[in-house]
């Protein structure tokens, strides 16, 4: 079946199953993406998402490479599946005729997918990013006070820090570092979508099938890798504006420009490349899943919906 021919209620449906399979699978790996990106010249609590992960194992125990896994997995539904079905849309809606798109009117359908899901994206980033990075600031307090005895991170939830946020911040607590998720998103969409578009292009078996599963796999893994490796250092900014607590002498940031000035200079150039290679390991997977699971998840989906609907 062509992905045209495929409804819109089963790309949702499916976009928002291959987010909560992708996300349990690699969460980890996030975490450590997250506590490594936190990290400051000469206080260096982690050398390496191996030693995050044992270190985070032994402090917090196994679920606690799960912290702020919850929020994710509740919100990545919506995200993916927006995400997922507004390139379709836009790819859709810049088709000329039936024929196939050029390069650059797919790098516009992924430049609106990716403006589309920040709405969903920036709120869940902002309190994930809170839970995952507790454990990185008990572990450096431990680190820093000669060894002194720290209990592990008080447990809060998702609900309490955006209650906290809306009571004192409004709305816009939850959409800060709105500007770096934006410069994250829409830069990745735009290598992504073109990328994934023209490698599954090779799997094919004729223009009118699709291709086969572990292919559309393969090509979700390339291009997702390819794409989160060239915006890391936009997700670096973000994730240094989202964190709220901050450790011993680390210091805020007024905004995306007092951010990237101050790592340059206080950093280097190779702070933004903190944790890319996590983000390639935590992508790759993310979005090979997904795209399975979207494509060939949807097909069978569709059948079921329209089969529903004739017997109705």
């Amino acid at each position: 079946m062509s992905q045209n021919q495929i409804s819109l209620p089963a790309k949702l449906i499916n976009g928002g199953i291959a987010g909560i399979v992708g996300v349990t699978c690699v969460f980890p790996i996030d975490l450590a993406k997250t506590r490594l990106q936190n990290q400051r010249q000469g206080q260096q609590v982690y050398k390496s998402m191996l030693d995050c992960l044992v270190k985070t194992v032994r402090s917090e125990g196994y679920f606690g490479m799960y912290r702020g896994a919850a929020v994710n997995l509740t919100l990545v539904t919506p995200e993916k599946a927006i995400k997922l079905a507004a390139n379709d849309f836009f790819r859709h809606k810049l088709a000329r005729d039936g024929k196939g798109l050029t390069v650059v009117r797919e790098m516009l359908a992924g430049c609106g997918a990716g403006m589309c899901q920040v709405i969903v994206t920036t709120p869940m980033e902002m309190l994930k990013i809170q839970l995952q990075d507790a454990g990185r600031l008990a572990a450096q307090h431990r680190s820093f006070n000669s060894g002194a005895a720290v209990s592990a991170p008080r447990p809060v939830s998702a609900t309490q820090i955006a209650k906290e946020l809306l009571n004192t911040q409004g709305i816009q607590g939850l959409y800060r570092g709105l500007g770096a998720t934006l410069m994250r998103d829409v830069p990745f969409s735009v290598v992504y979508f073109p990328l994934f578009a023209n490698l599954n292009k090779l799997g094919k078996p004729s223009p009118d099938e699709s291709s086969p599963f572990y292919w559309a796999f393969l090509s979700g893994c390339a291009a997702g890798s390819t794409a989160a490796v060239a915006v890391n250092p936009c997700d670096v900014v973000k994730t240094r504006l989202q964190s709220l607590n901050k450790g011993a002498s680390e210091e805020s940031y007024n905004g995306v420009v007092d951010c990237v000035s101050k790592i340059l200079r206080k950093e280097g150039p190779s702070a933004f490349l903190k944790g890319a290679g996590c983000r390639a390991l935590v992508i790759a997977p993310l979005f090979g899943i997904a795209q399975v699971m979207y494509f060939v998840g949807g097909a069978k989906l569709h059948n079921l919906l329209q089969r529903d609907r004739v017997g109705s």
